[in-house]
């Protein structure tokens, strides 16, 4: 039965004054109901995802003989060459005890740290499109899988050079897309509108936990047991999650076998109003006129710039230019992590909070959670440059950006879930078209930026970059909006 129809025959109760009683029925429920399940479910799927994407940025420093040594800033820094220079030998000797490394140029590392997203552009429409129709279970499950494989494959694409490690990733980053895009379908059925902003957050904030626990224990795998370690075990786990995928993820709650009957129709009936139902047409000349989708896809672009840049390079940064060790360096950007995760779970609440206690319209919310997520951290990228001898001031600032950064998660970044719910899974795969363009293109033009001058290069990589991102701020500020678009409701098609 479609959750269409099935939101027609609940929707009735209400008349009887029976969903209220659904309501607080699920409502009791709290954390512990099957649609908050789903969200710490989809939120592994989200960690082994984004484990796998970081794993290279804090293996690479282990991989290479020719990353950026400690003593390339000793000049400004104010910091004696000779002994950085002599830690950082004894670094590399212990290093190649335990793995290969590779003598890869800071411009081939660029190519091999964003070519995770060279043909991703190519896969999130189609995978938006056929998840839309088909549903999301099995493409996230078979998505995240191989995925998972490939990780367990990168020592051997790297033993055979730098070429074949980055098909693989290239290969990895399609398998990433589908998952990444896919998922987004399944709050379109799954998410009460007074939850959604909480759901979603909470099913996001994977990416950061990954992220975190990759860094945190990352460098000192590589040191102590070598940088391939880092892959297998994160491989391994995704392979894990994607076993544990299959049984317990479905597409909606009205075939869910363990929900409960009050918190389905509660789900139901809070979505009856919503016109959310995915179909086979476009109206792709609609969309193409709209403004307010333009605003968030141009967002995406400038946001996806700075983020791909930073997950790539965080790593790089504190251990090159802050001239801390490998595994401390891994230690002190998940900490980074950490501050992003609890400002991001704290901000999917009070975004929530501030919606049903009716303080803010809704596209107030998003836009002010944007405005915050760009500018304090361009604050922040620009000021960099100036601190960068005092790790503690420099470590206080990058936290700071890191929690802001996540503001956007319930801004512009989720809007498309508002202008067009019906399309979300087309919309998405849209979004992570401009998303991963950019990012291939940001982290080649950085490694580029600082292969070409070790002391300003991090510089013009910043203000670039805090550039690129102010822009896709205004431009949102001026069109986005947060009703639902008329070409997204049942009454306008427009055929391909």
């Amino acid at each position: 039965m479609s959750t269409r129809a099935e939101a027609k025959r609940v929707a009735v109760i209400s008349s009887d004054g029976n969903l209220n009683t659904a309501h607080a029925q699920a409502s009791r429920k709290g954390f512990c109901s099957v649609r908050h399940g789903l969200a710490v479910i989809v939120h592994l799927c989200n960690f082994s995802v984004n484990s796998q994407k970081m794993s290279l940025s804090i293996a690479m420093p282990a991989m290479v003989t020719g990353t950026a040594r400690p003593g390339l800033l000793n000049a400004t820094a104010g910091r004696p060459s000779t002994d950085s220079q002599d830690g950082w030998n004894e670094t590399l000797q212990q290093l190649e005890a335990v793995a290969p490394m590779y003598d890869w140029s800071p411009e081939i590392q660029g190519i091999i740290l964003s070519s995770i997203n060279y043909g991703s552009f190519l896969a999130p429409i189609p995978t938006g499109y056929i998840a839309g129709i088909f549903g999301a279970k099995y493409l996230v499950g078979v998505s995240l899988l191989l995925s998972s494989i490939l990780a367990l494959l990168v020592p051997l694409a790297a033993d055979a050079g730098a070429v074949s490690l980055i098909v693989l990733r290239i290969v990895q980053g399609i398998a990433q897309v589908m998952v990444l895009t896919s998922e987004y379908l399944i709050w379109v059925k799954w998410a009460p509108p007074l939850e959604k902003s909480q759901l979603i957050n909470t099913a996001l904030s994977g990416e950061l936990t990954g992220s975190f626990i990759t860094l945190l224990i990352g460098g000192f795998l590589c040191e102590t047991e070598g940088w391939p370690s880092v892959f297998y075990i994160f491989g391994g786990i995704g392979c894990a999650c994607s076993f544990l995928w299959f049984p317990l993820v479905y597409d909606d709650p009205t075939n869910h076998p363990f929900i409960s009957t009050g918190e389905k129709d509660y789900i139901v009936c809070s979505l009856a109003q919503q016109d959310s139902s995915p179909g086979w047409s476009l109206p792709i000349k609609a969309m193409m006129k709209s403004l307010p989708l333009w605003g968030i896809l141009v967002f995406y672009f400038t946001e996806f710039w700075i983020i791909s840049i930073l997950m790539a390079y965080t790593p790089i940064y504190i251990n090159s230019v802050l001239h801390v060790n490998l595994r401390d360096s891994g230690i002190l950007s998940s900490l980074l992590l950490a501050v992003a995760f609890i400002s991001s779970i704290l901000g999917g609440l009070l975004a929530d909070f501030l919606h049903s206690r009716k303080i803010f319209r809704l596209v107030t919310i998003r836009k002010l959670s944007t405005a915050i997520g760009v500018l304090i951290p361009s604050v922040v990228l620009v000021s960099l440059h100036w601190v960068r001898s005092s790790i503690s001031t420099s470590m206080g600032l990058w936290a700071l950006s890191s929690s802001a950064t996540t503001f956007c998660q319930i801004g512009a970044l989720v809007n498309f879930l508002d202008i067009a719910p019906r399309y979300t899974g087309f919309l998405r795969g849209l979004s992570q078209v401009f998303g991963h363009l950019s990012g291939a293109i940001s982290s080649t033009v950085a490694g580029y930026l600082i292969s070409q001058d070790s002391e300003f290069g991090w510089r013009n990589v910043f203000l670039i970059s805090v550039s690129i991102n102010v822009s896709g701020l205004v431009v949102y500020l001026i069109f986005g909006q947060a009703n639902v678009q008329d070409w997204a409701t049942e009454q306008m098609f427009t055929q391909f």
